[in-house]
């Protein structure tokens, strides 16, 4: 409110309440560096997607602001025309009930890793990863054009074929995530090049929907990596809501079974596969259509001549079973066994920490799971190279120890199997609800 009591469209005084009070579709509000801006037209335009900032409104973004953008400053532009004032002097400078010092202490971490040069990236660790790729792909085309198509040889071929095609996952979400180049038109492009023509997905469609999990991992409703379309009952809270409620989509308390034949072999076979090319095609994003269809033109004039057209497609088949493993234990891992609940309006530390853990560090596991056994240090860095990550996961786990905050470091093998067990209670805890009179 302003000195006399009525709101003020520029320059104007504002309390948190007021703030909170404009956190719909049509009218979205939220403050960064103490500073209110009203975003409700600009997240229609936002590079980022309209969703992953309207999960911020009516709130305190300067945490998910600092973290998102590699140049803050650079971004402040675009937001001087939206600018509504300020803070009132009588207001803290986070909202709810954050715990200040929690966000202060994280904030100096942050400025000490960016003096450490932990932010800046090493172009030739990430040109060596795709030459790996690429080396992979000629490896696997080769074995064929000089051995001949026998079952075993298919079989391998397909193997490799999958790591490659897993290896480009990893090396597209570095692009997704950082400026590896100094010139952001260049990364754009690379990034379009990895995960259009050496995937056959969208950029877009992976930024849109993967910034939202990075801004409220494990929030239902607002964290799609938790959709799980009624497939599944996540967490405690879910469950019981749905046993109540009588509803069985699913037998649930059987969940961690049919995890098995659900989960892992048909994720990318079918729901991404499909769910991206409908997105580009309902958007009408022909750029990224062209780098996708521009994947299948290679790999059919690479594979026909050798398989046929049936044949390629069962390879392909084969390929998107073999990645689709991989990448659901591999990205389960770290989120499903942790946290799931609503919103708890958490500091950045807090929110990241519950609902994420790290597998152990070696050699094997930095490369299988492309880094992400660094998931802590990557949520809350997402704009840090992966290469640095070991260097800050020791201040990292020192500020958790001094807030009490667990900071969870599993085996792989531990990981995988928390998978099952945590779907097996979540079940359990929904036919308890559901058989409750």
């Amino acid at each position: 409110m302003g000195g006399g009591g009525q709101r003020t469209e520029a320059g104007g005084v504002y309390t948190w309440e007021e703030v909170q009070s404009h956190n719909s579709r049509n009218d979205m509000w939220l403050v960064i560096d103490r500073k209110v801006y009203n975003i409700t037209e600009w997240a229609k335009r936002h590079p980022g997607g309209f969703r992953v900032i309207s999960h911020y409104a009516g709130e305190d973004a300067t945490e998910p602001f600092t973290a998102f953008h590699p140049d803050p400053t650079f971004v402040r532009k675009f937001l001087k025309p939206l600018l509504l004032g300020e803070l009132a002097a009588t207001e803290p400078s986070q909202d709810r009930n954050k715990n200040a010092a929690i966000v202060q202490d994280f904030h100096n971490l942050r400025v000490q890793a960016e003096k450490d040069g932990l932010f800046r990236t090493q172009p030739l660790f990430f040109c060596l990863h795709l030459g790996h790729i690429l080396l992979l792909e000629a490896l696997a085309w080769l074995m064929i054009w000089c051995w001949g198509t026998n079952w075993m040889l298919t079989v391998l071929c397909a193997a490799i074929l999958a790591t490659s095609q897993s290896q480009a996952g990893w090396l597209q979400h570095d692009f997704g995530h950082l400026s590896v180049f100094k010139k952001s038109r260049w990364n754009h492009l690379v990034h379009k090049f990895v995960i259009g023509h050496l995937k056959g997905a969208s950029a877009n469609w992976w930024n849109h929907r993967h910034f939202q999990h990075h801004a409220k991992p494990n929030v239902f409703k607002k964290d799609p990596d938790i959709n799980m379309l009624n497939l599944f009952v996540l967490g405690n809270v879910q469950p019981v809501e749905y046993g109540i409620k009588k509803i069985k989509d699913m037998p649930y308390h059987r969940q961690h079974q049919y995890f098995y034949l659900v989960g892992p072999p048909l994720l990318i076979p079918f729901f991404y596969n499909i769910h991206i090319m409908y997105t580009m095609l309902s958007r009408r994003d022909w750029v990224d259509l062209a780098w996708s269809m521009s994947f299948y033109l290679r790999y059919f004039c690479c594979y026909i001549p050798l398989y046929g057209p049936f044949g390629s497609l069962v390879l392909i088949s084969l390929v998107r079973f073999l990645e689709s493993h991989w990448f659901v234990w591999v990205t389960q891992i770290n989120h499903l066994p942790m946290d799931i609940d609503y919103e708890k309006h958490q500091d950045w530390l807090s929110i990241q920490l519950y609902s994420t853990c790290n597998t152990e560090q070696s050699f094997f596991n930095d490369w299988f799971t492309g880094h992400l056994n660094f998931q802590i240090e990557h949520h809350l860095f997402p704009t840090m190279p992966r290469h640095n990550y070991h260097r800050v996961a020791p201040q990292v786990r020192a500020l958790c120890e001094k807030y009490r905050i667990p900071y969870q470091v599993k085996t792989l093998w531990q990981g995988f199997t928390d998978i099952v067990g945590s779907l097996k209670n979540s079940g359990d805890l929904w036919l308890d609800a559901y058989l409750h009179k």
